[in-house]
């Protein structure tokens, strides 16, 4: 793989993203069969986590001990960022102790600082720019029910809801894939205007230019449906305003219905059931929310093995 850290899916070349599903399938394969495999032994991963997770926090955990490795929570509490230490001494001490970081936080700078001070990987688990993490396990999702990568382009996928972190990865890797990608979203709630910019030119490329809307009627012969929080970390305090303006872009049998019968669901979770989706809906056939929620594990072994196999 020719990145070396993973900030952003516009780090990634098609080439890479085919790489690291090809390697998740190896490693799920590996896994599900008893085989055990630890390519890391002996190396440990640093988690910085400025924000609470689960599926972020397990699946790494889980994926770097399954590869043989060790990883260890540091929480805001733990660093000395705290108290003031910068991010650069922070990158340049923590690469003389472990071989990978992974940071989850709000601010995408620092993840971008941690990159530019560190001589190890620095892999994103979410910041409110991007989440890559999340794109990467969803797209390998959809070719695990749809398909090959190359057949992809047929597919119409919608994510509805709030134009956030993972709407911009999303948009990203659609266009890098030739994936025809919409955004349905209240006006003022659309995706990250450079992020849209970035995936625009990339589909002078490839194709597949995204599409941005404010009409949840657009979701009409959708292959895929994926939606996530109206109100993600730091925007609690908008909640109750956001249930109002969002009330009509709920993931419901309703608009489900207008959807392909073999409609995949999506959610990246967690879910508030009963706002962006409702039990119905999220606990269906057409759902493969737990299967998305497994792919992280898989996906983020492979980026981790692919990364950090061949550093000291």
């Amino acid at each position: 793989m020719k990145a070396k850290n993973l900030i952003s899916i516009s780090d990634l070349t098609k080439e890479d993203i085919i790489e690291i599903f090809s390697t998740t399938k190896l490693l799920k394969k590996k896994q599900k069969e008893g085989d055990k495999y630890t390519p890391l032994k002996r190396k440990t991963l640093a988690m910085i986590f400025a924000k609470p997770s689960t599926r972020t926090r397990v699946s790494f955990e889980v994926g770097m001990f399954q590869l043989g490795g060790l990883a260890f929570f540091l929480s805001g509490q733990d660093l000395q960022l705290k108290r003031g230490e910068s991010i650069a001494d922070t990158a340049k001490t923590l690469s003389r102790y472990v071989n990978g970081i992974m940071i989850r936080t709000f601010k995408h700078k620092d993840a971008e600082d941690l990159v530019n001070y560190s001589t190890i990987p620095v892999i994103n688990g979410l910041t409110d720019l991007e989440h890559p993490c999340q794109a990467l396990c969803d797209v390998f999702t959809i070719v695990e029910k749809k398909g090959q990568i190359d057949t992809l382009n047929k597919l119409k996928f919608v994510y509805i809801g709030d134009g956030n972190n993972v709407t911009n990865s999303l948009m990203l890797i659609c266009a890098k894939l030739s994936i025809p990608f919409t955004a349905i979203t209240p006006k003022g709630y659309e995706p990250d205007k450079n992020i849209y910019k970035q995936a625009m030119e990339i589909s002078k490329t490839t194709g597949a230019k995204p599409v941005l809307s404010d009409n949840p009627e657009d979701v009409k012969n959708a292959d895929i449906l994926y939606t996530d929080v109206w109100a993600s970390m730091g925007k609690e305090a908008e909640r109750e305003k956001r249930i109002n303006i969002f009330k009509t872009y709920q993931i419901n049998a309703s608009l489900l219905s207008r959807a392909k019968s073999d409609c995949l669901v999506m959610h990246c979770l967690p879910a508030k059931r009963g706002e962006e989706i409702t039990d119905e809906v999220i606990d269906s056939k057409n759902s493969v929310v737990f299967d998305q929620a497994e792919n992280r594990l898989h996906v983020q072994k492979a980026v981790m093995f692919l990364l950090m196999s061949a550093k000291s």
